[in-house]
């Protein structure tokens, strides 16, 4: 079935069909038009699978999703537009230019945590330059994938955009095909068996994975807001954020005071909503037994937990050390533990020797100091002063590097992303210049000329 998928797929992509800009700005025109029409369902969805709120979903889904289609539409004729770039001397009578193209085939593979923006999103980047595309929601959110897959049918025929729903075994029948271009969103030991698969044959790949986030704080910062946009960072969504910070790494002179801030902003924002069952639920029984498992050893606030909806409330935990169990791996729901230091220095060394994470937040007064963080330590992208909202500038590129993932999207990067540059020299036949040929030993030397 999903061989015969790719094969029709194939087929209208080699067509030229998917070439055609106009073509493609009214495929996204009629996906915008399509999420619109089905955006109620959306949310109900979304109610259903994660008892995710209106507000949270429009904001952290289905707007995204508007303002990334809206960027596309207006400027995509630029991006596909050929780039004339600079010749050398050494090449007169020529020109030269990179012709965007597209990969052909592609797999996207989205992630339950956030199942419509990680799903439309890449799928606005495949459409964009031009390919054809197989979508696979997450199993884990069933409602929300039944919705995707009706948007997807509503508007596109299946050789040329499908949406295929499924469980593990939908994944190896895929990940078993020869596409031109894979895009993964998700957790970093699929990641490795995705790009095992891919390698059979020499697919490229976009990796979007995840990892244990720090939020450094140091002495010189402000408290209150560091405190409140770490805990909105951190809880939205119930943490299933990957790049939600997922742990604070303070100044031992201000970590006392750090968590006050942090146990009331927390009470603040999610206090009530917890305690009215209005709370986003973690994904499914596995996910919360996990969580639950990490709320150990000193609980400054929170703790509480009821199995029968999958709660989890947002939790803060003092006194950590590294051999802490929520540091062993990444939490990716509501626990936060806060570790202290003496030395910037050193918490730098410690980040370090932790695999590269895909989001990094240092919250300082001191430019000295961020300037120092972010260029001591590798990681995909981040802030200073902030958490999460990087991640909503379509003009930065989004993407982890390392154990976080590879390759890089959101705006124009989605777009570049699923192209592939053609680099083209157009050389003239008026005339033919003899230098280059054997036995022309002034060429030799003219190149030494202007070379060096």
């Amino acid at each position: 079935m999903h061989e015969s998928l790719f094969n029709r797929q194939k087929q209208f992509y080699q067509s030229g069909k998917t070439h055609s800009i106009p073509f493609r700005i009214e495929s996204l025109r009629q996906l915008k038009r399509a999420v619109h029409y089905y955006e109620d369902a959306l949310l109900e969805a979304m109610k259903m699978d994660l008892n995710k709120g209106e507000t949270e979903g429009y904001l952290t889904e289905i707007g995204y999703v508007y303002h990334d289609l809206n960027l596309s539409i207006k400027n995509l004729k630029k991006w596909a537009e050929t780039e004339k770039v600079k010749t050398p001397a050494s090449h007169i009578g020529s020109t030269s230019k990179i012709h965007k193209e597209p990969y052909g085939v592609t797999l996207i593979i989205s992630p339950w945590n956030y199942p419509f923006n990680l799903a439309i999103g890449p799928l606005i980047g495949a459409i964009g330059a031009g390919n054809t595309a197989i979508l696979k929601p997450s199993e884990h959110t069933p409602a929300i994938s039944r919705v995707i897959s009706d948007i997807i049918s509503l508007v596109f025929p299946e050789k040329y955009i499908a949406s295929v729903e499924g469980g593990i075994e939908t994944n190896q029948s895929l990940l078993n095909l020869p596409f031109n271009y894979i895009f993964y969103t998700g957790g970093s030991h699929v990641g490795k068996i995705v790009m095992e698969k891919a390698a059979q044959h020499l697919t490229p790949v976009t990796l979007e994975l995840g990892g244990k986030s720090p939020a450094i704080v140091t002495k010189n910062a402000n408290l209150k807001i560091a405190a409140k946009r770490i805990v909105w960072g951190k809880f939205i969504n119930a943490g299933q954020t990957c790049v939600a910070p997922d742990f604070v790494y303070a100044h031992a002179s201000i970590k006392k005071e750090l968590i006050r801030h942090l146990k009331y902003y927390t009470e603040k924002f999610y206090g009530e909503t917890f305690r009215n069952g209005d709370y986003m639920h973690i994904v499914n029984k596995e996910h919360f037994d996990r969580v639950k498992d990490l709320i150990q050893g000193d609980v400054v606030h929170g703790g509480h937990t009821d199995q029968s909806t999958l709660s989890i409330e947002p939790t803060i935990i003092d006194n950590v050390d590294f051999g802490h169990d929520a540091m062993q791996e990444e939490i990716f729901g509501p626990v936060l533990p806060v570790l202290e230091f003496d030395s910037l220095d050193k918490a730098l060394l410690d980040i370090r020797d932790l695999p590269d994470p895909l989001a990094l937040y240092v919250f300082t007064d001191k430019k000295t100091e961020s300037a120092k963080v972010i260029q001591s330590v590798p990681f995909g992208g981040g802030a200073v002063n902030d958490t999460v909202f990087h991640l909503v500038n379509p003009h930065l590129p989004f993407g982890g590097r390392g154990n976080s993932g590879m390759g890089r999207y959101h705006g124009k990067y989605s777009f570049e992303t699923f192209t592939h540059e053609k680099s083209i020299l157009d050389q003239t036949t008026r005339f033919d210049l003899p230098f280059r040929y054997p036995n022309a030993k002034l060429f030799g030397k003219m190149l030494k000329y202007i070379w060096r």
